[in-house]
């Protein structure tokens, strides 16, 4: 009989494994996440559209789609195929690029102060007036042409009064910047007719009063000469540059280039043939060489619905005006639902060739037929701001839903949530608009991306100074790299010592309970870290078992009379640097254990590996000579010991190196920036100096009191009751002992008198005698 081996069972799952799930717009709750095809995640994110630029309000999305890509692919292992698209062309792109350039002409025309000139200004500050500013107010102060600068200063009143300003805001949002840019223009226009009446017209002048009336003169420009604007690279060099401007804006954000850029413009044919397949299945209609998508009848339509994400703003008029742009026309629409896959163009405005006419791509078609274009007629996720929900969203999953007639087009929605700055939103009206560039003059990628993370991707943030200085700068002291007593500085600090000593065996294998604990707690973070990102990217209770893991590394590094396991130690650093990087939040070298720094060295040279082997040479030199002083315990040695803080204290101050004295006499080498050095120095030697004088001043107040006492010891007990110890007339007769026996009336002193007076006298002998032999003392010292 054949000798076979024993059955095996197969072991029973005691835990099971976290799924992922995603917060999902098309269901408003946390669902597993499914791909389509394996591990290959098709991912179509919502760019931005370029005419100004990048705010806050980019970062936010940008920042945080790139943490939620980053733990997909370099967490959960997908491999993501992230495409993003770009705008550059649209309503605002058009405006923009209009204003622009008509300014630009008006302004180089400018050449001298005229009447002409100043006229022409005059004339736009009162439609401006009327046109924008009368927005806010209340009907009665709304002023009729020609009185504009009459009723100027009732205006501005009402823009000082706080009260009755917070009531024009509430009419209008804006009041308070078409106010700001009116007024500005105003004082331009006075100051223009001082100098014409003082025969001032130099094109200095006539320059400042363009430029102060920027704001007005752009729209009143535009009003009247748009028709006029007829070169199409106006429209696509402003998209360009500002195109340029974001990208290089993300990489400072450390923000990954996608997979795949899309722009609208080189989709033109493609969103033409998309727009025919959508009329050939019976949802969309032309009207006036425009066309439309028809809501209803998609609506209506057994296969589809409409407005998935949102159902309840399908009669939002503001929504659905706002997501056709400025230059829409809503005449010919079947219901005002309904939204343009092509809108004709008008004169002054970029087009294309297509059957219906000269005409360009409608906002949300752009989007259905990129993704479509790389993707097909499914995607797993697709991302952008709340605020695209709806209309743009919803549109364009009902347009691809109609050319692809499929029941669900996008099987995961994700939106990030809106930002507020200090409680408010984010708004040039406001006078909270930050660009990119602003911020990061205030607080590096890192903070930001941190302060990120520290809110779920999907809620509302309220971006502040209190969250920078607060939870941001806790989350810095705890893991960063340029701090003297740093978690990562001093884990790689024993590290590398271990390494210097080649870690020899000192017989003991050094995992006791207090390893053991520390290896759980190591697998156990690791377990809540996965859970916290299955539970729909939750990183702030990531950051948290993060934290809570380091705190428990300190707390075993720290406790004395412990040799630490280096490679316990070392395996929980990696891990905790390692998640940090995988957030984007690392720099320097990737092979380092924590999350680096910027200033790491040029050329990628590693710092720490060029200049820890001479440096430990020196420390060890240190090391010997401070055991040999501490041994023979010897003036002359004491002064090597000296030395040796000289060279810790100020020698290696400046090349940026701190040796730390530990209990064995062996010292732990850290490199640290030379300013936080030097900072620390002098902190410590301030307060070694405040100790040092108040205990100079205690010793000084020590000497008084016994200069006091000794000279209060220097009267005899038998001359302490006589005059002029005590006032003439006190006492008549005294003792051989200089006892007072009778008072100056010759009263002869009662038994508690004489008690009193002998207790007084003992003191007195008691005293008299230490001032006899401290006075001996001070002469024995005067004497050598």
């Amino acid at each position: 009989m054949a000798i076979r081996q024993p059955t095996w069972h197969l072991p029973p799952r005691q835990i099971d494994q976290p799924v992922l799930k995603i917060f999902n717009s098309l269901t408003k709750t946390k669902t597993e996440f499914i791909p389509i095809d394996g591990s290959h995640v098709k991912w179509y994110n919502c760019g931005p559209t370029v005419y100004d630029a990048s705010h806050m309000g980019h970062a936010r999305n940008y920042v945080t789609q790139d943490i939620l890509r980053r733990i997909m692919s370099d967490y959960f292992g997908y491999d993501v195929h992230f495409v993003m698209n770009v705008t550059d062309i649209d309503d605002k792109i058009i405006v923009r690029a209009r204003q622009n350039h008509l300014f630009s002409q008006f302004r180089n025309s400018a050449t001298t102060l005229s009447a002409d000139l100043l006229s022409q200004v005059s004339e736009a500050w009162g439609s401006y007036v009327r046109e924008n500013v009368s927005k806010g107010l209340p009907d009665e102060e709304k002023p009729s042409r020609g009185e504009e600068e009459v009723r100027w200063p009732r205006i501005a009143g009402l823009a000082r009064d706080q009260s009755r300003k917070f009531e024009c805001l509430r009419r209008d949002e804006k009041f308070d910047m078409h106010f700001t840019a009116a007024n500005r223009a105003l004082a331009a226009i006075e100051a223009a007719r001082h100098a014409l009446s003082a025969n001032q017209s130099s094109g200095d002048t006539a320059l400042r009063l363009v430029d102060e009336s920027r704001d007005i003169l752009a729209s009143a420009l535009d009003e009247k000469l748009r028709d006029t604007v007829t070169d199409q690279s106006v429209f696509r060099s402003l998209a360009a540059y500002w195109e340029g401007q974001f990208f290089k804006d993300m990489e400072r954000l450390r923000v990954r280039y996608p997979d795949t850029v899309t722009r609208v413009t080189e989709y033109v044919p493609e969103v033409v043939e998309f727009v025919q397949g959508i009329i050939k299945n019976g949802y969309g209609y032309e009207f006036e060489s425009s066309v439309y998508f028809d809501t209803g009848a998609f609506d209506s339509s057994d296969r589809h619905d409409y407005a998935k994400l949102e159902p309840w703003s399908k009669g939002n008029r503001e929504l659905l005006a706002e997501g056709e742009g400025v230059l829409s026309s809503t005449s010919g629409r079947r219901s005002a639902s309904d939204f343009a896959l092509w809108k004709a163009s008008k004169p002054g405005e970029p087009s294309w060739p297509s059957p219906w006419g000269p005409g360009r791509p409608g906002w949300h078609i752009e989007c259905s037929v990129m993704a479509s274009a790389i993707f097909g007629d499914r995607m797993d996720i697709h991302s952008g701001g709340i605020d695209l929900a709806f209309p743009h969203h919803d549109n364009e999953m009902a347009q691809s839903e109609a050319y692809h007639e499929c029941g669900a087009w996008v099987n995961y929605f994700i939106h990030t949530g809106h930002l507020h700055i200090e409680g408010l939103k984010m708004s040039k009206s406001l006078k909270n608009f930050i660009t990119i560039d602003e911020i990061l003059q205030r607080f590096t990628a890192r903070q930001l991306r941190l302060a990120f993370l520290t809110q779920l991707w999907n809620a509302k943030i309220d971006f502040s100074e209190s969250m920078m200085t607060g939870e941001v700068k806790s989350l810095e002291v705890t893991f960063n790299a340029k701090s003297v007593q740093n978690f990562f500085t001093n884990v790689r600090a024993i590290i590398s010592q271990a390494w210097a000593h080649e870690d020899q065996s000192d017989g003991e294998h050094h995992h006791n309970d207090a390893e053991r604990e520390l290896m759980k707690s190591l697998y156990d973070s690791k377990t809540a870290f996965r859970v916290a990102l299955c539970d729909s990217f939750n990183t702030p209770e990531a950051l948290k078992v993060m934290r809570d893991l380091v705190s428990r590394i300190n707390i075993y590094i720290n406790s004395p009379g412990r040799k630490a396991n280096v490679s316990v130690v070392e395996q929980s650093a990696t891990w905790i640097g390692d998640m940090l990087r995988m957030f984007g939040l690392g720099e320097g070298q990737a092979s380092e254990i924590g999350w680096g720094q910027e200033d790491e060295g040029a050329g990628g040279v590693n710092r720490e590996e060029t200049l820890m082997p001479y440096l430990r040479v020196l420390s060890s030199f240190r090391d010997g000579v401070r055991q040999l002083a501490i041994a023979k315990n010897d003036n002359a040695l004491k002064e090597i010991l000296k030395l040796c803080d000289k060279l810790r204290d100020d020698d290696l101050v400046s090349l940026g190196v701190a040796l730390d004295d530990q209990e064995d006499g062996k010292a732990l080498v850290k490199l640290v920036s030379p300013a936080e050095l030097i900072k620390a120095r002098e902190e410590k030697r301030l307060k070694l100096d405040a100790q040092a004088a108040k205990k100079a001043a205690a010793a000084e107040e020590v000497r008084q009191k016994r200069l006091a006492k000794m000279e209060k010891g220097r009267v005899p007990p038998e001359e302490m009751f006589r005059p002029p110890n005590v006032p003439e007339g006190t006492y008549i007769r005294w003792d051989e002992y200089g006892l007072p026996t009778a008072t100056g009336g010759g009263e002869e002193l009662s038994k508690n008198q004489q008690k009193r007076a002998r207790r007084d006298w003992d003191a007195q002998k008691k005293l008299h005698e230490e001032f006899l032999a401290w006075k001996k003392e001070q002469e024995s010292v005067a004497g050598l």
